[in-house]
């Protein structure tokens, strides 16, 4: 989710010239870290480029998350993603398709039953942070997010029950009607969810589910994975491990999973300055978490933010935000996006792999508010030779007008775990 509330937007001349100056970052389809260089490693280049343009406030398409669905020929890439116009005020869920790499979108679409309807006699239901994911034992895809309320045109603070919401898209393209996934667990009386973050389909074709949840809205949450029966129209939840916990403020949120190797790994959001991992042997008991750091045990610091795995058969990285010498003004320092290799002995991440996915943009030392916040963004494998990070400006002082941007990430070795 986004930060807190904002006001005081630039003048017409700012935006004009905010806009010129990233435009000019952006140039011919790519970033100024982007430069066509070898990079040592397993990381070739990194290229990036705009797939809407909405500093022009014409398409302001925030959440892109990308899932690819195999086709037999040519792979489809289905994206979900829903406009923003205030701090967690989103619009419907639309999905948009690319037949050619990313090089081209259709048009965004609405997803039936994920708009905003009336709750009650005072509030509004929508549903936000969806991740679409494809299913090969059903051939469909599944895209999870979360109900989210609000009130008079803005986020109702506090907020009523939350917990996840799911859409099923079949072979044929169709969408299912929207559904709860139930947990009949009482520490998610008040809410359990899994929003902006990576699932696992195991071989048998369930699914390994991490999920943020209280029994109270002042309870900090915890995270637990639940494992789910899914027979390509409903999920079930069948099995739930142990549990994870942090007192600070809201607690361990938007956890991510992954399966690499013999071991399932998750990498939790928290909101004590770190972020957090785990590891399990069977992705439902967890070791307990320790805070992301260096190799030499220097502890990143981050600004409760999500954290999301990229995995390459040779090695395994996080992709994150930070603090940094640069970035010290911004706003939970959401930009730049990094990307590192994880040492899967330690759990640290080697800091000489560290390398800038998508760069900062705009003056952060001497107009901090001004800077294109990146913190919800997705990662996807698309090819044995690229991968992507997908990312939604977020511009609290620029009218929520962004950009909607596309990092490819070119391997230098192919991606054994990406079938061609």
């Amino acid at each position: 989710m986004n930060p807190t509330e904002y006001s005081s937007f630039p003048n017409r001349r700012e935006f004009l010239a905010q806009s010129a100056a990233a435009m000019a970052l952006l140039s011919a389809g790519q970033l100024a870290t982007a430069e066509q260089k070898e990079n040592s490693g397993l990381i070739k280049s990194i290229e990036s480029e705009i797939l809407f343009n909405g500093r022009s406030g014409e398409s302001r398409w925030f959440h892109p998350r990308a899932c690819v669905v195999p086709t037999g020929q040519q792979d489809e890439v289905l994206m979900t993603l829903q406009s923003i116009s205030g701090s967690d005020v989103f619009g419907p869920v639309h999905w948009t398709l690319s037949k050619d790499g990313g090089k081209s979108w259709s048009d965004p679409e609405l997803i039936s039953g994920l708009g905003r309807t009336p709750f009650d006699a005072r509030h509004e239901v929508g549903v936000c942070d969806v991740t679409p994911q494809f299913h090969p034992q059903t051939n469909t895809s599944i895209a999870m997010g979360h109900n989210v309320f609000y009130r008079d045109g803005v986020l109702a603070r506090p907020q009523l029950n939350r917990w996840p919401v799911y859409t099923i898209r079949n072979a044929e393209g169709a969408w299912s009607t929207p559904r709860k996934l139930t947990w009949e667990d009482p520490r998610g009386a008040f809410i359990y969810t899994s929003n902006c973050g990576q699932r696992v389909t195991l071989e048998n074709g369930e699914l390994l589910i991490p999920l943020t949840y209280g029994a109270t809205v002042d309870e900090a949450r915890s995270i637990s994975t639940i494992r789910c029966q899914f027979d390509g129209e409903d999920i079930t939840v069948v099995e739930t491990g142990n549990a994870l916990h942090n007192g600070v403020k809201r607690g361990l949120l938007e956890p991510s999973m992954i399966h690499y190797g013999d071991k399932f790994y998750v990498t939790i959001r928290a909101e004590d300055e770190r972020g957090y991992v785990a590891v399990s042997d069977d992705g439902l008991q967890w070791e307990e978490q320790q805070a992301w750091s260096w190799e030499d045990g220097e502890p990143l610091v981050m600004s409760t933010t999500q954290q999301h795995w990229l995995e390459h058969s040779d090695a395994l990285y996080l992709v994150y935000t930070r603090r940094a010498e640069e970035n010290a003004k911004v706003i939970r320092y959401r930009a730049p996006i990094y990307m590192a290799q994880v040492d899967t002995q330690t759990m640290r991440l080697k800091r000489e792999t560290e390398q800038v996915v998508l760069p900062l943009l705009g003056d952060p030392k001497n107009d901090p508010r001004g800077v294109a916040l990146m913190g919800n963004f997705n990662i996807t494998n698309v090819s044995p030779d690229q991968s992507w990070v997908t990312v939604g400006e977020h511009r609290p002082f620029g009218g929520y007008r962004g950009d909607t941007l596309l990092a490819r990430i070119n391997w230098s070795q192919p991606n054994q775990l990406v079938a061609k």
